[in-house]
């Protein structure tokens, strides 16, 4: 380790600028050659040889096989892998995550689709995998228990409302009657569409808070031979389902929503017990049974919901839960209710972290089958005490089955690196000639410190002596080159006593508020890893900063209980891309348009026997800013118009005054038409290498034209706005 005395070269403080040494004598430099400094660990992870690394350190190191299992790994060559059927995934059925990317950004001249980053890749034989795992864990609960009924799930589209991830789920889901769930007036119009190509068996559930149209809605749906059932939320829903049913001639099937005593502490438990957002307490559910009775209408009373919350992470507050519910369940039978389905809701849980805790909302104690088994026995255990038929099961599990199917990749487009002046040994004897009272006293004390080996003395002396100079500074005593200056020392210090080196800031290509909304909202963390590189050591830690104008736009917590990630140094020129898995639930319909940066690029990606063992089935580019603008009621068309006239006024401006507009600015009407039409069309995340693109185009970027090509939009329509 180089000594305060032998340290690297940095420019020296003019004279101009020196302190006032006020006299009298000098401590000379510590001889820090001569003291052993303390260890560090860069990484703060794995400690290994720097020349030797190797995928599976590095899979230990970010935990994918415990998160990531039985879907995601990492390759020989050191990237993410996909496992698209899970564990029966065959070695050459792997999916090398890094080539997709590169399929997907490259452009079409290089064979490539020309798609901007940011970039959701979905994986559909991932959801059905999922979908098939969740109901054959069932089955096997069913089947090993002797229960006498089946298992017949729903998806709750909240989760996800993408057509394909939709449509997907009902196919996939046909053979097991696997149905859906909807919340709203749009999801249960989007529910119905879907269900067209579904087995007709499957439920459709109707949830959520209801008025009349959404009501006439449900009903309407029945008349069209779906499964559809109607779940009371409030006890005046019950009111508008009699009457309208009348109305219409529907004979509807109803449920409803139970206020459990049982509920799970943590945010996802919030909206569960007897307090809780949604459902009927017993009393209620009493005052409905009565009415339907007195309606002649008690038959139509078959299901009854409960959710006792998300991530709920133990079989025992489940077995409780069930329980609870199966009891009420009971009870409705023998009110009178002609009960066929008890509906468990959601609760599924992930393994966001991997640690397979049950006291953390990061993770669950527990995987399909325990899940399945416990929601099986505490039922059957109920019904064969009270001596009642078995009911069908059913769940809203939509985090556990969408959550692994999508993987948000991202690009770090710059990391921050330390700004501050190292010295020369001429540098640091000036340094410390220039210090006076209070801060010289501190460079005495930190000297003192470092020679009996007290280094956390020694960081407290100099962020005081650090503290002194910035007072200078503020005062005007001293310039910036001797602000710099002790900037430089402190980090020497902290090189000497053998601090690891500073958090960097990686610059990425993505909006958090869009994005990854549940980071910022609530706290969410999900799995982040470097796609590629993975056979080299990571050498720094950093955070990551997106895009917005906003300080909470950085992404500081990790799983694990870490503030930084292992990161690789950005190589000059090179591409250095991240991937967010498991947030294939919830984070693309909550996202917003925060600074107007939409949504990603989608592609949708399948396995295949073909070279690189998969196929784009479908690709979308990502919202362009006039999209983004409309959203917030702009008009994309007539900005450009008015831009465009404010450009050609100026023209002409400058033409009437002998200043000729195309010869001084490079380009005519048309070029700087074309632009800023292209600016309209363009995403609003960065491109890279702009700077050349630029260049090379007479000052004006152009952006993706295969982008622009892929999207199909109406690039025809602005074209007659250029050339007008």
């Amino acid at each position: 380790m180089p000594a305060l005395a032998c340290c690297v070269d940095a420019a020296v403080a003019p004279p101009g600028y020196a302190f006032d040494a006020g006299g009298g004598s000098l401590p000379s430099p510590v001889p820090f050659s001569d003291i052993t400094p303390a260890p560090t660990n860069p990484t703060g992870c794995i400690e290994n040889s720097p020349s030797h690394w190797s995928p599976s350190l590095s899979s230990a190191l970010y935990k994918i096989d415990a998160w990531g299992a039985p879907y995601f790994s990492v390759n020989s060559s050191g990237n993410i892998a996909v496992r698209p059927y899970g564990a029966d995934t065959l070695p050459h059925q792997e999916i090398d995550l890094l080539k997709i990317v590169r399929k997907v950004s490259d452009q079409k001249s290089m064979g490539g689709l020309g798609l901007q980053l940011p970039l959701i890749v979905r994986l559909p034989d991932v959801l059905k995998n999922r979908l098939e795992s969740l109901q054959s864990a069932f089955n096997f609960a069913i089947q090993s228990q002797c229960y006498e009924a089946h298992y017949q799930g729903v998806y709750p589209v909240k989760c996800n409302q993408d057509r394909f991830v939709v449509e997907d789920i009902v196919r996939f889901g046909s053979p097991f009657r696997f149905g859906l769930e909807a919340g709203s007036k749009p999801e249960l119009l989007l529910a119905m569409s879907c269900l067209c190509k579904g087995n007709p068996e499957a439920l459709l559930v109707c949830n959520g808070f209801k008025d009349g149209e959404y009501i006439s809605l449900a009903l309407l749906a029945r008349k069209l031979a779906f499964n559809t059932v109607i779940v009371l939320e409030q006890e005046e829903e019950l009111d508008l389902v009699l009457g309208l049913s009348k109305q219409m001639s529907v004979r509807p099937v109803i449920a409803v929503r139970a206020k459990l005593r049982t509920k799970h502490s943590g945010h996802f438990g919030s909206t569960s017990g007897e307090k809780g957002k949604f459902g009927l307490t017993t009393t209620q559910i009493l005052r409905v049974v009565k009415k339907l009775d007195e309606a002649g209408m008690l038959d139509c009373l078959q299901l009854l919901h409960f959710h006792i919350g998300s991530q709920i992470p133990s079989t025992a507050l489940l077995a409780d839960g069930v329980g609870e519910a199966a009891q009420i369940y009971c009870e409705l039978v023998r009110l009178g209710a002609h009960m066929k389905v008890l509906d468990i809701g959601g609760g599924l849980g992930i393994d966001y972290d991997g640690s397979k805790s049950g006291s953390s909302d990061l993770s669950v104690a527990y995987g399909l089958e325990e899940y399945s088994l416990a929601v099986v026995q505490a039922v059957k255990l109920v019904c064969d005490r009270r001596n009642i038929k078995h009911p069908v099961l059913c769940s809203e599990s939509g985090r556990a089955i969408v959550s692994h199917h999508s993987i948000l990749i991202f690009e770090a487009v710059s990391a921050s690196v330390s700004t501050a002046a190292s010295m020369t040994p001429t540098g640091l004897q000036y340094f410390i000639e220039g210090l006076t009272g209070d801060a010289l006293s501190d460079y005495r004390n930190l000297s003192a410190a470092v020679v009996r080996g007290e280094y956390d003395t020694c960081l407290l002396y100099a962020e005081q002596l650090k503290q002194k100079c910035v007072d200078q500074f503020k005062e005007g005593n001293i310039g910036m080159e001797q602000l710099a200056a002790v900037d430089g020392f402190c980090e020497l210090v902290g090189k000497v006593i053998g601090l690891s080196e500073p958090i960097r800031t990686y610059h990425v290509n993505l909006s958090v508020f869009t994005s990854i909304p549940d980071f910022w909202g609530i706290g969410q963390l999900f799995p982040i890893v470097p796609i590629h590189r993975l056979d080299h050591r990571p050498a720094v830690r950093g955070i990551l900063s997106d895009l917005t104008c906003d300080s909470d736009g950085k992404i500081d917590k990790f799983i694990g209980g870490e503030s930084s990630l292992p990161l690789h140094e950005i190589e000059g020129g090179g591409r250095y891309y991240l991937g967010m898995f498991l947030g294939g639930a919830y984070e693309e319909a909550v996202g917003g348009v925060h600074n107007l940066f939409g949504g990603p690029s989608v592609v949708r990606v399948l396995q295949s026997d073909g070279p690189h063992s998969f196929a784009v089935t479908a690709a979308v580019p990502g919202p362009s800013c006039g999209d983004v603008l409309r959203v917030m009621q702009h008009e994309p068309e007539l900005m450009f118009e008015t831009l465009k006239h404010r450009a050609e006024e100026l023209c002409l401006h400058d033409e009437d005054s002998d200043d000729g507009c195309e010869s001084d600015h490079g380009m005519g009407n048309a070029a700087l038409a074309s632009s800023l039409a292209r600016s309209f069309h363009n995403m609003p995340y960065l491109v890279g290498s702009c700077s050349l693109t630029a260049l090379n185009n007479g000052g004006l970027y152009y952006g993706n034209e295969d982008a622009a090509d892929v999207a199909g939009g109406d690039e025809e329509q602005w074209s007659s706005y250029c050339c007008a």
